[in-house]
């Protein structure tokens, strides 16, 4: 193992992120006694430029109105780009007016470090003056070409970075890649096209400490279709999805819990390798294959999100 270790900058469970309009107000409500893990309050794609400013104050109100933390949710907030004339506003308002109600600002369109470094200065500046006692994060949305080949370094940054997560309708149209639909696959293609860029982001958060996600599927209409693309993502070692649709949470929640036989199993290799090392032992078997320590880091990761979704479900109402 290498001397240079980055550990989980911070943990929090996130295996269904709901994402709601901020100008629609009534499905904000919704979203904040659903089943969703996380919820994000748009401000960006899904709010018309005439609607900006409307989509934020009822951003705001309903950071104010609604005990998010009290009903088991992260809430955060998804601004709009640097490269628009509302980013600035953005974070000045929901950070000054409810800057300690927030848990993360996800920052859409990220191409290099210093783009966060932007986000990241407002925020530092706001909390100071307004002496919150709570700290607001980072997470960064990987969905340009740019942002992809910065992948790496942007993951290293640091600062408030927590996350990244993977915009595959931007990034599918920042590579001028010919896709049927939002995270759907191109049956021209021999395969998963969107697996190298999911694949290579996941890797920079692992590598960096942080949560990695995948993004939309945009037929909610077709439910087989998002499992499967759930599932590909938590082969790689995504630990969530978004849902642009309330259907959707259920089925994200179902593909990132490890069913009730792997924790079985996650434990008994945890009892087995104990027995085996007081025995001098290095190695052991389970269920007729061998395990060893690198046996017992899966398991334990599997354990933590048993875990981490059992304190959860007791903690909601």
């Amino acid at each position: 193992m290498s001397h240079t270790l980055h550990p989980l900058r911070r943990a929090r469970l996130q295996r269904s992120e709901l994402a709601v309009p901020g100008s629609n107000p009534d499905f904000i409500v919704k979203a904040a006694t659903s089943e969703a893990d996380y919820v994000f309050l748009d401000l960006e794609d899904a709010v018309a430029p005439s609607e900006k400013d409307q989509a934020r104050t009822n951003v705001v109100a309903a950071l104010r109105e609604i005990d998010w933390r009290g009903l088991g949710k992260t809430v955060s907030v998804r601004i709009n780009g640097l490269d628009t004339p509302y980013m600035y506003r953005d974070v000045v308002d929901v950070m000054e007016q409810a800057g300690d109600r927030v848990d993360t600002l996800l920052v859409p369109k990220v191409g290099v470090p210093a783009d966060l470094y932007v986000v990241e200065t407002l925020i530092d500046q706001i909390e100071q003056a307004r002496g919150y006692s709570t700290r607001v994060a980072t997470e960064a949305l990987i969905e340009t070409a740019l942002g992809m080949a910065n992948v790496e370094a942007i993951a290293a940054s640091g600062g408030r970075l927590e996350a990244l997560h993977f915009g595959v309708a931007d990034y599918a149209a920042s590579n001028r890649a010919r896709t049927v639909s939002i995270g759907g696959l191109n049956p021209d293609y021999p395969g998963d096209q969107w697996h190298f860029a999911l694949s290579r982001m996941i890797v920079a958060c692992r590598a960096y400490g942080l949560r990695a996600i995948d993004g939309p599927f945009g037929d909610f209409g077709d439910p087989d279709g998002f499992r499967a693309g759930a599932r590909r993502a938590a082969a790689l070692g995504a630990e969530g999805k978004w849902a642009i649709h309330p259907s959707q949470v259920a089925l994200a929640n179902e593909v990132f819990s490890p069913p009730p036989a792997e924790v079985d199993r996650a434990g008994r290799i945890v009892a087995e390798l104990r027995k085996a090392e007081a025995e001098g032992r290095g190695a052991a078997a389970v269920d007729g294959k061998m395990i060893d320590a690198a046996s017992e880091r899966m398991a334990r990761t599997v354990l933590e999100m048993a875990d981490a979704i059992a304190a959860s479900s007791a903690g909601r109402p």
